[in-house]
């Protein structure tokens, strides 16, 4: 008997997709539906488990987790990378460590940016909450056209934004460590410093992988320096923006709002703060989430269960 582990499935669709039968009586699967708290739980829960199936970053598995696990031989990590899996450690216990197909992600965190952009600017989630209290118009939303985007990040998350922001008539500036002007200038983007970047936007959407180097990288100067309305939108990871430093903005009504797929912590406790202000536009890391990329995903993990069973090559982590 080969046992599987499927991990943070917060929307009970693991074992819905994907062609599971396919693997044989042989062959348990088990799908997790709540995120796992603590090392001490996940050690508890997943130790009887041959294989562990990784959704995204949304549990990290790190060497004090993975060497309380005496029965892992496969770890399979949904995308094309996972800084939240300690793959080489994993490796020197004789563990494979695979990955499946990106998926669309690309393309549904563009969508998610735009729709915590749109949601803010034409009031949405506002207004939506009083139509259901039976109320009508009581928001003045803005326009795009003419307005500022900042972009934090002009990678390939980020470049995405740029032929609709200006399709909407809006201005477009980006900062990055290591952003140059000959890069930017090619996209119709002007590059800037950061506190030109903050000054200037009256939108800042985040586009950076997580690091030590991005890690906290929006902090409290950053919020100083933005405009009373400015809306700061993060669809990258939540430790990039200094969340205190976030908060006090925004309790002192020192910025617009914001509008956040990412947190510090996932999932977000119910008593967050954030919850509570109206000026707050939230999704729960929707980003990646689709039914493509979903699709791709299942399917590669069955394919590579059926390939590490059969001794095949699997798509192996680098």
């Amino acid at each position: 008997m080969i046992t599987v582990a499927v991990l943070d499935d917060y929307q009970s669709v693991a074992l819905k997709l994907g062609d599971w039968a396919s693997l044989g009586h042989e062959v348990r699967v088990t799908a997790f539906h709540k995120n796992m708290a603590t090392v001490d739980e996940a050690a508890a829960t997943l130790a009887p488990f041959d294989v562990v199936v990784m959704m995204r970053e949304r549990m990290p598995m790190k060497k004090d987790l993975i060497e309380r696990l005496p029965n892992l031989k496969l770890i399979i990590t949904t995308g094309g990378s996972n800084r939240s899996l300690d793959s080489d450690f994993a490796r020197s216990r004789g563990i494979t460590c695979c990955f499946t197909r990106g998926g669309d992600s690309t393309y549904t965190t563009t969508e998610t940016a735009w729709a915590l952009i749109l949601g803010h600017a034409r009031a949405l989630t506002h207004e939506d909450r009083r139509m259901r209290q039976g109320l009508w118009q009581a928001s003045i939303p803005t326009t795009l056209k003419g307005k500022t985007l900042g972009i934090v990040g002009l990678g390939r998350l980020g470049a995405r934004m740029v032929p609709v922001a200006h399709a909407l008539g809006m201005n477009v500036i980006a900062w990055s460590q290591n952003l140059t002007p000959e890069k930017a200038e090619p996209l119709g983007v002007k590059a800037v410093s950061k506190h030109e970047l903050f000054s200037q936007s009256d939108y800042v959407s985040v586009h950076l992988v997580l690091s030590d180097r991005s890690r906290g990288l929006i902090g409290a100067a950053d919020f100083a320096a933005m405009k009373p309305t400015g809306v700061l939108i993060n669809t990258a990871r939540g430790p990039i923006v200094d969340e205190a430093a976030m908060m006090s903005a925004l309790r002192e009504k020192r910025i617009g709002g914001v509008g956040l797929d990412v947190f510090d912590v996932e999932p977000l406790p119910a008593d967050h703060p954030i919850r509570s202000f109206d000026t707050a536009v939230l999704s729960p890391h929707l980003g990646y989430v689709s039914d493509g990329t979903y699709n791709e995903y299942f399917e590669d993990i069955v394919d590579n269960i059926a390939k590490w069973r059969a001794g095949t090559p699997v798509r192996v982590m680098k």
